[in-house]
């Protein structure tokens, strides 16, 4: 069996749990092994309802009424007693800051470890190689498990696509869970700004880099975005120069996105922006340099003066929407 772990706050899906759903989907085909999902929560979830409608053996409700606001020592308790119930081959989860805090220490109460941030694997001598991207992205490395089960396996967002979760119908069980403990009392999300954009739910993403040249040029590319329906993002020096603000930074040390669509507006494509957006699903670059680095993971790609390629992009949109 495969575990799945759903993320959530009050009831709400955080949508990269689709990805792991669809992660153990395509392992349990590969394997022969079922899938199930496990969503801890204080009530009878109603999210529940809705993962039950995706190819899934059962989904499972692990309830406390400690677990109604995350906390790793409440979840880490929860989901021990429902891997010990379930004895599961692979608990699988996609690699958010959530389970970056709980899973190692599920893991270890198993003496096992946390394969993370995986970007694929295959399936080889009845288990799973595991690749990861490894020196800010420039390698990707293979890595097996071994020993007792169970595996804990993290995959980075866009490594898989929710979309393609197999739907289906699937009953709902609820698990009633004995929490400890909790050594924490969680306050509200941080938030630098009201008006902050969580661009990991962009489906389309306009972005701009140096070769916007000024920030007064911001306006031809927001002008793109909003014909496109859009986000507007940058690289890293664009919001160190306090041209869009800090939320809209796209790599390494800013936010990881997977959207269907990103257009590079001027990007020059350095690994530590390219870590943050490899996982689109196409990726368009228009950029002056036709050896810019941007190119090699383009799907797209138009080598000329952005100030002249947009303007067309915009006037052919409006055409194609009339």
């Amino acid at each position: 069996m495969i575990l799945v772990f759903i993320e959530h706050k009050n009831c709400v899906l955080n949508k990269t749990s689709l990805e792991a759903i669809t992660a153990a989907q395509a392992i349990g085909a590969d394997l022969g092994l079922k899938t199930s999902a496990v969503i801890a929560c204080d009530k009878d979830c109603a999210l529940a309802q809705e993962i039950a409608g995706y190819d899934l053996e059962k989904v499972i409700i692990a309830k406390n009424d400690k677990l109604g606001t995350y906390t790793p020592d409440g979840y880490a308790d929860a989901w021990e007693q429902v891997i010990k119930a379930e004895n599961p081959q692979y608990v699988v989860m996609s690699h958010t800051y959530q389970v970056r805090d709980f899973a190692p220490k599920v893991a270890a109460r198993f003496g096992r470890e946390v394969v993370g941030d995986c970007i694929r694997y295959r399936a080889e001598g009845g288990g799973l190689v595991l690749t990861r991207r490894i020196f800010l992205g420039k390698l990707d490395a293979d890595f097996t498990v071994s020993g007792d089960s169970p595996y804990f396996i993290t995959f980075q967002s866009g490594a898989f696509r929710g979309e393609n979760a197999a739907k289906g119908s699937a009953p709902v069980e609820t698990m009633d869970v004995t929490v400890g403990e909790l050594r924490m009392t969680p306050e509200e999300p941080f938030q630098e700004a009201k008006a902050s954009v969580d661009l990991t739910k962009s489906e389309i993403i306009v972005a701009v880099g140096r070769g916007i040249k000024a920030q007064e040029n911001l306006a031809i590319a927001q002008q793109l975005a909003d014909a496109l329906g859009a986000d507007l993002a940058a690289s890293r020096p664009i919001c160190d120069n306090e041209w869009l603000p800090i939320d809209r930074q796209i790599g390494s040390s800013g936010q990881t996105v997977a959207p269907k669509v990103y257009i590079a507006l001027g990007i020059s494509g350095a690994i530590q922006h390219i870590v943050g957006m490899k996982n689109s699903g196409s990726i368009v670059a228009i950029n002056k340099d036709a050896e810019a680095p941007i190119f090699d993971i383009a799907d797209y790609g138009i080598v000329g003066d952005l100030f002249e390629a947009v303007p067309v992009m915009i006037e052919e949109i409006h055409k194609a929407k009339a």
